[in-house]
């Protein structure tokens, strides 16, 4: 392995460990933020996209980049927003989804859902699976959720948005 290959995947390993400040279950890398790590004459350059434009979480995940990769021996390193293409939850790895789910959090739905076809959106309840739901408000404890209900359980929970 080159050098800046070896040095390309401790960084990214470095980045990619950094988690998300609004929900700390995932990593930037389960979101899909994190988009590119570069290593140019042995600086350090990384590219994250944010969840929707104008969101809060993005200045402290740059900052907790800089501090990873500091630690990882990488004192200079640059990170940058990069806004197109917009992020979008297809970006999300499957663990992530996972991850979200067991946090109690309904992970988004992919492009190909009920909604896409409908305009009918069914979201399973992740406290006991049922899809028996129903939306509470389109906004819910952060600007990327929803508030939903669970109607067999009674259980409320946030719904992760599809953008």
């Amino acid at each position: 392995m080159s050098n800046d290959l070896a040095l390309r995947r401790r960084a990214w390993d470095a980045a990619a460990s950094v988690v998300d400040p609004e929900i700390p279950v995932l990593t930037i890398a389960d979101l899909g933020v994190l988009r590119e790590v570069t290593v140019k004459d042995g600086r350090v350059e990384v590219a994250i996209t944010p969840t929707y434009s104008g969101c809060p979480a993005m200045n402290m995940i740059g900052v907790e980049i800089e501090l990873a990769l500091r630690r990882a021996g990488f004192p200079d390193a640059k990170v940058h927003t990069v806004l197109s293409p917009a992020w979008t939850t297809d970006w999300m790895s499957e663990d992530g989804r996972r991850k979200l789910r067991e946090y109690g959090i309904a992970p988004p739905q992919a492009a190909g859902s009920r909604r896409a076809l409908f305009g009918v959106q069914q979201v399973a309840c992740p406290q006991c699976g049922s899809d028996n739901t129903e939306v509470l408000s389109e906004f819910g404890s952060t600007s990327c959720k929803a508030l939903w209900r669970c109607r067999s359980c009674r259980e409320p929970f946030d719904y992760f948005k599809c953008h």
